[in-house]
């Protein structure tokens, strides 16, 4: 959901402020993805500590939190 959030945010929010200036869109879509993105970084820590992952692994975890498409790599990879 965190990851949607982001594209929704990049995707359609962004535009919407930037070309056709409407800030709502980003409001609440941004608040809604920041939530989501400290839910994620939470249980990203969580899995952790259940899965036994390395600081590494953890990194990339965090790494693909602030890329677009980042969190569909990290569960298709890790959470198998």
């Amino acid at each position: 959901m965190e990851a949607i959030s982001f594209l929704l945010l990049l995707g359609i929010a962004m535009p919407l402020k930037y070309i056709w200036d409407m800030p709502e869109a980003v409001r609440i879509v941004g608040m809604a993805h920041g939530v989501l993105f400290m839910l994620y970084i939470l249980g990203a820590y969580l899995l952790k500590e259940r899965m036994n992952w390395s600081w590494g692994t953890m990194g990339v975890i965090f790494i693909c939190s602030v890329l677009p498409f980042g969190p569909f790599y990290a569960e298709r990879k890790y959470l198998k």
